[in-house]
């Protein structure tokens, strides 16, 4: 069994081995868990000026509140609406998949320079997409990357929703939550 910085690098990597290792591994839910917790903190590092502590703190129980929803949502469209022959998975598998897929918001400290935030955001926001689009894929057992994908718009777009609505009644900005 790979350590949590092991299964990190290769979920950066995009590593569909690391995901089906993840994927198979039922105690990993607390490292995903924390996977998700030290992403949004990365990202909350740039705007601690702007948001405070406090702010902070409610959007990092916004991003797991929002990890959460969106593995359900990608359970029931990936295994409900958009099966593959082959999918069989449960909510645990894709908590932890989609929480190691939250790897490359680390770079989101970066921000923390001045005239890198949009920049990094961007990367980093666009790097965790793919690693989402791997980390579905894996999960659901899909043979096909475009089945994955069309499960992550559908879930992204949800995710949005939940996000958006947690960040106005919080008081919380947007960029910070993964």
């Amino acid at each position: 069994m790979a350590s949590l910085t092991e299964r990190m690098l290769g979920a950066a990597r995009l590593d569909a081995a690391t995901y089906e290792e993840v994927e198979a591994d039922a105690t990993a839910t607390p490292q995903a868990m924390l996977v998700v917790v030290l992403a949004n903190l990365a990202a909350g590092v740039a705007v601690l000026r702007v948001v405070g502590i406090g702010g902070l703190l409610m959007a990092t129980l916004a991003s797991l509140l929002g990890w959460y929803v969106w593995a359900f949502i990608t359970y029931f469209v990936g295994t409900r609406i958009l099966p593959g022959p082959k999918t069989q998975a449960d909510v645990g598998q894709l908590l932890r998949t989609i929480g190691f897929s939250a790897t490359p918001g680390l770079i989101r400290v970066l921000g923390i320079v001045p005239g890198l935030g949009v920049l990094v955001d961007f990367v980093a926001a666009l790097w965790m997409l793919v690693a989402m689009v791997v980390a579905v894929r894996q999960a659901l057992d899909y043979d096909s990357t475009a089945r994955a994908v069309g499960v992550c718009v559908i879930g992204l777009v949800f995710n949005m929703v939940v996000l958006y609505v947690l960040s106005r009644l919080l008081g919380v900005p947007l960029g910070i939550a993964p």
